[in-house]
């Protein structure tokens, strides 16, 4: 089955939001084996939609559209699809009967146009949103599979994960079972890793390899595929093997998860606990770790110290170190977590203090930093990085660096 995405909407041709949703279904399909040969972006354009209908039915069995099924008069998706395929649109009263409760839920007014969000194709197969309101539909009509889903990525990846899954399974002929594997990999470079095990991609056929580069991280997803789970299993363990054996000091975990998630892991089995003092993050390494389930009872607290005097004052980094060596040095980074970590009778302190950009600080280039670890019983350390891209890249690998050395540290301690 070759497919093709047709993202909705105007605010993604202005650039004023990035397409995530075609790069997430794209992974999703290829993971059953689907191939996407086409994106294609359109506006809130019920002529230019329908050309692109017309041209996605001529080379693609599976037409997946994401976007255009809200209230407001520029969402049209659904009756312009409806035009192009002759079928009605239909109010689904489960649809309505869940909007309408959300609106007393919420004690907000209903307006009429809301109702416009609960109408489906006629004789599709509905897939429930439950973080929204207007429901996702499939519809099989000349021959070909059309999948409407909604815009926001918050809707439109639960209901695909929950609902579309399972009914792009039952479309497709093949009976052999199709099982994919993400492997993780932080602190090699995509280039680097694909020279490592290129001889493995060339020669790939069942499993496939499929890397792919994600804010400083390397994932290879591996799909294979066979009438029996237990031999796609097997299959998928040994080009595991071939993997790890060449760039396993790199990997750090499987499928969806992600380096702080694997850093509380490593806490709750150590039982300790970690605060955290932060300049250039600004509570990024804070935030992200508390996102994490359960991680909560692990962070004793933190301090934002951007400031020279929050760092001498409160985190109490020494004049001398400030005057001397600077706040962007290792003296500066250990400082922070040692005392961050007796300031909340924590069990480690991590710090990072550095350059994020746009401009040199103390003399010294963007995407300098300086990441302070002190784990109780242990010496303390700062390991220099040498990052150098943008102020937002910079910041998002500084927690991740720091993640990633707590984690080595611990597993080896």
């Amino acid at each position: 089955m070759n497919a093709e995405i047709i993202a909705v909407g105007s605010e993604l041709l202005l650039g004023q939001i990035v397409n995530t949703n075609a790069r997430f279904l794209s992974q999703q399909l290829a993971g059953l084996g689907i191939n996407v040969f086409y994106h294609t972006v359109v506006g809130d354009n019920p002529d230019r939609l329908k050309k692109a209908l017309e041209i996605a039915d001529v080379r693609s069995e599976l037409i997946i559209l994401t976007g255009g099924l809200g209230p407001t008069k520029d969402d049209l998706t659904k009756e312009t699809i409806a035009g192009h395929l002759g079928k009605k649109l239909v109010m689904d009263e489960n649809a309505l009967n869940s909007i309408e409760e959300y609106f007393k839920r919420t004690n907000r007014i209903m307006t009429d146009n809301n109702r416009k969000q609960a109408l489906i194709l006629e004789g599709s197969h509905v897939l429930p949103n439950e973080h929204g309101m207007a429901p996702g539909m499939k519809a099989n009509a000349n021959g070909r599979v059309y999948i409407l889903l909604p815009g926001p990525p918050k809707e439109m990846e639960p209901m695909f994960l929950k609902y579309g899954h399972s009914a792009l399974l039952n479309e497709l002929e093949s009976e052999d079972k199709i099982i994919s594997r993400v492997l993780r990999f932080f602190g090699i470079g995509e280039s680097m890793l694909e020279t490592e095990i290129e001889d493995l991609i060339d020669n790939q056929s069942n499993p496939t390899i499929a890397p792919l580069a994600s804010d400083g991280e390397v994932t290879l997803r591996l799909t294979a595929k066979h009438s029996v789970v237990e031999t796609a299993l097997e299959l998928l363990d040994s080009a595991e093997k071939a993997i790890q054996e060449r760039v396993g000091q790199y990997f750090y975990g499987y499928d969806d998860t992600s380096l702080m998630e694997e850093l509380t892991k490593v806490l709750k089995e150590k039982e300790l606990t970690i605060s955290a003092a932060e300049s250039l993050t600004g509570g990024m390494f804070q935030q992200e770790f508390t996102s994490i389930p359960g991680a909560g009872s692990l962070l004793k607290g933190g301090v934002v110290c951007y400031t020279n005097e929050v760092k001498h004052e409160v985190l109490k980094v020494k004049k001398e170190t400030i005057e001397n060596d600077g706040v962007v040095s290792a003296q500066c980074a250990k400082e922070l977590a040692e005392n961050i970590a007796a300031l909340t009778n924590a069990d480690i302190g991590i710090s990072f203090t550095g350059v994020a950009g746009p401009d040199e600080l103390e003399g010294k280039p963007v995407g300098t930093v300086y990441i302070g670890i002190a784990i109780k019983g242990q010496p303390v350390r700062a390991e220099k990085l040498n990052l150098g891209g943008s102020r937002a890249a910079n910041r998002v690998r500084t927690v991740k660096y720091g993640c990633h050395f707590l984690i080595e540290q611990l597993k080896k301690g």
